[in-house]
């Protein structure tokens, strides 16, 4: 392909700061049993016998980013300099001794809306605008160079680098997911839930690009020796850009399918068979849904993916040259990105591909465990896997695999949530979310950012939902007084 590329598709891969990429949407406050409309796109089997008739979120927004390499200084953050200076504004883990990798996502759930039919049985729209980068695998050997005053540093001239794999991918998309859910069992002692969601997705901008096998002799700062192979593509909508990025692609252009699966299991060792004959909080209207004293979940999601049609400028290319020159590589002023791509493959031997690609979304397989501690505390764990993490397709993005464990305050109109969370990095979080009537807002990493002198990683989320309220007769208003409970049953012959 090219060096210029070469070096923008790792580099840049590290020191991104967009999309995101984690799979659970509202971490911390995902699992709850108050959550609705919000806990579908994780399980979708939570819909069924939830304590709401009905749920609306008007609108929510979860943004996330990181990465492994790169820390920046807390004020250079919250206030840039005109210019950032490396070991002043931003620090690079030179020393790391493994691969480093970046993300980002952006998650905008839109007006989604879920609706009981019964208390065993629900249905759910749900509408979220999602993106989504992933970079990585890059040594850090190979990191110091790029990041290092390339090409002009003198100190790695005649020095080989070499990667057998690193890759930069980032999609952009719409998707309209609907769900249904149901109890499939319920027995004294628990209950079985089952959900699926089925969603139609629409693109509107994909892109990968990864080398393999590939390394390269630094001779100067003009001049490298290179081998390896590069693969490339991009959506052909993204030719038209611009500086019309609202007419380049349309709401219902690359369409695609995909899907979610979800199962809860609820133990319920109080249960009586007839279920309670009070509504225990005075909020809601299946006040059954609430008596487990533990909850198994698991789920997987986003299976499925978007076809495009690759733009005209891509190609995949061999990097094997000697004495190549870097000068005549680099981006010219005015230069569209297509006809920048298109001449920079052109220095190259090119090697057969298809005209076509396929993007697939971020499968992910989710657990979640719950304790009922007294009715109003509880403490959860979660786990989300990335299942296509693996380096054999370039054409995905994909999740950040970590763990959970969330202690929470939980009552009908307030909730406290203090999500503690390691993600396969090895990067510890302390955070936390509050709900409070229709507002939710949180992050999974606050308070242990407040505490760090650099930043490497952050995330934040809040939404806005409509619930139903039910005002006790005399008043009483959000928060009332418990009634007792009692059995409720049949009348004698």
């Amino acid at each position: 392909m090219r060096l210029r590329t070469f070096r923008l598709l790792t580099f840049t891969g590290l020191m991104a700061i967009a999309g995101h990429l984690q799979a659970q949407i509202f971490p911390g406050y995902h699992g709850s049993h108050f959550a609705g409309i919000h806990g579908v796109s994780t399980n979708p089997a939570a819909a069924a016998g939830t304590r709401y008739k009905w749920d609306v979120n008007i609108v929510g927004l979860d943004v996330k980013a990181g990465n492994t390499y790169t820390s920046f200084l807390k004020s250079s953050v919250f206030n840039p300099p005109d210019r950032l200076r490396r070991d002043v504004d931003y620090f690079l883990d030179t020393a790391a001794s493994g691969k480093q990798y970046a993300w980002g996502q952006v998650d905008v759930m839109l007006p989604s809306a879920l609706y009981s039919i019964n208390t065993e049985s629900a249905v759910a729209f749900t509408w979220r605008v999602r993106g989504m980068v992933n970079g990585g695998g890059i040594k850090t050997t190979t990191a110091n160079l790029v990041g290092d005053r390339f090409p002009d540093n003198p100190k790695y001239w005649g020095k080989t680098v070499a990667d057998d794999y690193l890759g930069v991918m980032g999609h952009t998309w719409n998707e309209f997911g609907f769900t249904y859910a149901r109890t499939i069992r319920d027995d004294h002692n628990g209950r079985w839930k089952g959900g699926v969601t089925l969603k139609f997705l629409s693109g509107f901008a994909a892109a990968y690009g990864t080398a393999r096998d590939a390394s390269m002799l630094l001779t100067s700062n003009n001049s490298a020796d290179l081998t390896g192979e590069v693969h490339t593509g991009y959506n052909r909508q993204l030719d038209e850009l611009n500086d019309e990025w609202r007419n380049a692609v349309g709401l219902f252009d690359n369409p695609g399918v995909a899907l979610d699966i979800g199962l809860i299991y609820e133990w319920r060792p109080d249960s009586d068979g007839f279920g309670p004959s009070t509504d225990r909080d005075g909020g809601s209207w299946n006040p059954d849904s609430d008596d487990f004293k533990a909850r198994l979940g698991v789920s997987i999601t986003d299976i499925g993916g978007i076809s495009y049609a690759k733009s005209d400028n891509n190609r995949d290319v061999l990097l094997d040259q000697k004495g190549f020159l870097i000068d005549p590589a680099r981006k010219r002023r005015g230069e569209s990105v297509g006809d920048y791509v298109n001449r920079l493959g052109a220095m190259f031997e090119e090697v057969p591909s298809k005209d076509k690609f396929y993007m697939n979304l971020p499968t992910t397989l989710n657990l979640m465990a719950d304790y009922n501690i007294n009715g109003r505390f509880f403490v959860s764990a979660n786990a989300a896997i990335a299942l296509n993490s693996f380096t054999g397709d370039d054409h995905k993005t994909y999740a950040l695999t970590q763990l959970q464990v969330t202690p929470r305050f939980d009552i009908n109109m307030f909730g406290a949530y203090l999500p503690l969370q390691v993600n396969r990095f090895g990067q510890a979080d302390a955070g936390v979310v509050l709900r409070a009537g229709p507002l939710v807002i949180g992050s999974a990493s606050l308070f242990s950012n407040l505490f760090r002198n650099q930043l490497n990683h952050a995330d934040a989320f809040v939404a806005l939902r409509v619930i139903p309220i039910h005002f006790k007769k005399g008043g009483g208003g959000w928060f009332r007084k418990k009634a007792q409970p009692g059995i409720d049953c049949p009348p004698l012959p």
